[in-house]
């Protein structure tokens, strides 16, 4: 009996809660209550009164109870690090996990993506950006009728239709329960007593029931007891108000708690805030003990200050894939990057934190072909907003354009190999519109262009890829640069095999290998380069020569554990065993190759090799599963390109799999297995994938394809 299409189940990016939520019962409900009727509410309210967690609390409600109305997932974009405007689209599509290897603008990418979806996309820290969120935020709503927006931010956007909650501070009682929690929780000794009850009251009152001046407050508490923070609190405020009393404005109260604590910390601690300031995001030890130590604040003490930053609740810890990392909230960050202009001493260390990230992204490409490799797509990952700071920060220093171009070439592994070229061909052509440099640094603007070259044409963008590549050609030949000339041929060659000039690509492909062998260059680029010439060779019919060189990139990947470049290798190797005949053979090369795509989130690598293992599957006789794994691909075609999608060579797969399949299940029974493959998540299809073919109904087994054809019958 055919089974009932998969129902996709909640998803999202919502992070876990780190602290009990607090004092916010009823404003809860009224949000929930909103959302019902409103496609677009937004929480406001000054810095610190708790916008941010009340939107999250509420998101959680709606991903636990509401999986009709979401059943695409509750999605989380913080936007509060980003500056540049065109970099808006770029963090929503990274929030909702798209992956677009296309020249289609984000923000229309966007627009497909959530036009047929149900979900909830929650906007956290919009202020710096607010026309251009609002007029984004218009304009998906527009086109995304199952779409709902819960913003958080300082001012509403606009937005017609637009459902306001302004949040207030917390009422007197709720305001006492969540300076003893914090509290509690910084020292689990403390304990409201009779005592010292009207001093936490008259505490929280001072504080205007500003949730993130209460938690200051409540680090304080470990050290001081509340008749010393309050009389201290007290002197602060006379200070700022020329000794008035009496009910103070809430943005100059949280000031205050903000300029307080400011006080109350150490000279060193005061100097490890302002130069935290520069990061963006996420930040780890290692990245602050290089950033932030110096003659006064000696490397060895960086890790005490942190811990003692976090203990005041001016620094939050978070634990990623990549490790631990420390985040600055925005109020905080702002005051410290205040405090840092006013030392004069903002510049140098934006272009410490520059140096840092330039030297990580080294790293990273130089550990790309390594068993850390998964690692490094974490980090990278992690790093982002960091690495987007660093290269804005080489854009705008006047004279150091090569610093740019050197930064976009190098995260070459990021932008191809770990889904990003949209992003990564935003920065390359930025960073080339600088025009030449001087010629000490010519080499940057070569790896450049080589890299744009290569995004370029796995968008489908051959005009602009060639273009690139022949200026790199050149340049390289002018200057004496053999890697770089190296490069542009071997991505040259990759243009032609994605163009089905397959002669051309083997010529191209063969002669870069030999450059790079008389360079001595080895990298996972280089094996790249031997399995799409193995591509070139299998395409026409030697399929010994394409297996022989695939067996040896298996063997360098699995001796340097390199994963990224195998899977392509498999995915050959998987190709030539199924014309053989072998179908479980290329079955298992097929898993392997379809779970590591997905790791890396090539999605390039990955619709190839779901293609491949649906005509795998119905050579072995379960036509309706490979219905299924050939609907689940199609989703993915829309983000790959229109040129890659209209070769006759790697397009082959899939179309004898509908020709196969369509004649053993009738047209009817084809189109609802497909169906039910396009509604599988990609994670759901890798599973579906391992478990192998036996969900689909049995047929007869088909006949294994001849090879040497384009796309019309066979292989």
């Amino acid at each position: 009996m055919r089974q009932r299409p998969p129902r996709r189940g909640p998803s999202g990016n919502l992070p876990s809660e780190l602290s009990a939520f607090v004092g916010r019962g009823g404003e809860l409900a009224g949000l929930d209550r909103l959302l019902e009727s409103s496609r677009l509410v937004t929480v406001t309210g000054v810095g610190g009164v708790g916008k941010s967690r009340l939107a999250l609390a509420a998101a959680r409600t709606a991903a636990e109870g509401a999986q009709e109305r979401y059943c695409d997932g509750v999605w989380l974009a913080a936007l509060s690090s980003v500056r540049d405007p065109a970099l808006l689209e770029f963090t929503l599509a990274e929030a909702l996990g798209l992956t677009d290897h296309t020249t289609r603008p984000p923000r229309t990418v966007l627009a497909g993506h959530l036009a047929e979806r149900r979900l909830l996309l929650v906007l956290d820290g919009f202020e710096q950006l607010v026309e251009e969120t609002a007029e984004l935020v218009r304009e998906l709503l527009l086109g995304s009728p199952g779409l709902r927006v819960l913003a958080a931010g300082r001012r509403p956007l606009g937005v017609e239709g637009e459902s306001v909650l302004p949040l207030a501070p917390l009422e007197p009682p709720h305001a006492l329960e969540l300076l003893t929690a914090r509290a509690s929780a910084a020292d689990p000794a403390f304990a409201v007593t009779a005592a010292n009850r009207p001093a936490l009251t008259e505490l929280c009152a001072r504080l205007d029931g500003i949730p993130l001046a209460l938690e200051l407050a409540a680090g304080r508490l470990r050290a001081l007891s509340p008749e010393q923070v309050l009389a201290r609190l007290e002197d602060r405020f006379a200070l700022l108000t020329g000794g008035a009393r009496g009910a103070l404005p809430r943005h100059r109260a949280l000031r205050t708690a903000i300029g307080w604590s400011h006080e109350l910390c150490t000279a060193e601690e005061r100097l490890l805030w302002a130069r935290l300031s520069v990061f963006a995001g996420l930040f780890d030890l290692e990245a602050a003990e290089y950033v932030c130590a110096g003659p006064d604040l000696p490397v060895d003490r960086v890790v005490d200050l942190v811990g003692e930053l976090l203990a005041q609740s001016l620094l939050t810890r978070e634990d990623p894939p990549a490790g631990v990392r420390y985040r600055m909230l925005e109020t905080v960050r702002v005051y410290g990057a205040g405090w840092l202009e006013s030392l004069g001493d903002a510049g140098r260390l934006r272009r410490r934190h520059r140096d840092w990230y330039v030297g990580l992204a080294t790293w990273c490409e130089l550990d790309w072909f390594s068993p850390r490799q998964a690692e490094v797509a974490a980090l990278a990952e992690a790093e982002l907003a960091n690495l987007r700071l660093a290269l804005e920060c080489c854009l705008d220093e006047p004279g150091e354009p090569h610093l740019g171009q050197y930064l976009a070439g190098t995260l070459w592994f990021y932008w191809a190999g770990c889904g990003r070229l949209t992003e990564g061909r935003h920065w390359l052509d930025r960073t080339l519109e600088c025009g030449p440099v001087e010629e000490e640094y010519e080499g940057s603007r070569l790896k450049a262009l080589w890299v744009l070259g290569y995004v370029a044409a796995l968008q489908g963008d051959s005009v602009a890829s060639l273009g690139a590549l022949h200026e790199c050609r050149a340049g390289a030949e002018r200057t004496g640069n053999r890697v770089a000339a190296a490069y542009a041929v071997h991505r040259l060659g990759c243009l032609a095999l994605v163009s089905d000039d397959m002669v051309r690509a083997g010529e191209l492909l063969g002669t870069a290998l030999e450059r790079y062998r008389e360079t001595g260059e080895l990298n996972s680029n280089v094996l790249m380069c031997q399995v799409e010439l193995a591509m070139a060779l299998a395409f026409q019919g030697d399929l010994a020569g394409a297996v022989a060189l695939c067996e040896e990139v298996r063997d360098i990947c699995e001796e340097r554990g390199e994963r990224w470049t195998k899977a392509y290798a498999l995915y050959v190797l998987a190709y030539a065993a199924l014309d053989a005949g072998d179908t479980a053979g290329a079955r298992r090369l097929l898993t392997e190759c379809v779970g590591v795509n997905h790791t890396f989130r090539d999605l390039v690598g990955l619709v190839l090799a779901v293609e491949l293992l649906a005509l795998v599957t119905v050579a072995e006789g379960a036509a309706a599963e490979a219905a299924v794994l050939q609907g689940a691909a199609e989703p993915m075609w829309e983000g790959v390109g229109l040129r890659l999608f209209g070769s006759g060579y790697f397009n082959a797969p899939r179309l004898m799999c509908r020709e196969r399949a369509g004649e053993l299940l009738g047209p009817e029974r084809y189109a609802a297995y497909a169906a039910e493959g396009r509604q599988l998540t990609p994670a759901a299809l890798v599973l579906r994938a391992e478990a192998g073919g036996e969900r689909g109904a049995g047929t007869r087994k088909p006949a294994a394809p001849r090879r040497g054809r384009r796309a019309g019958t066979s292989l």
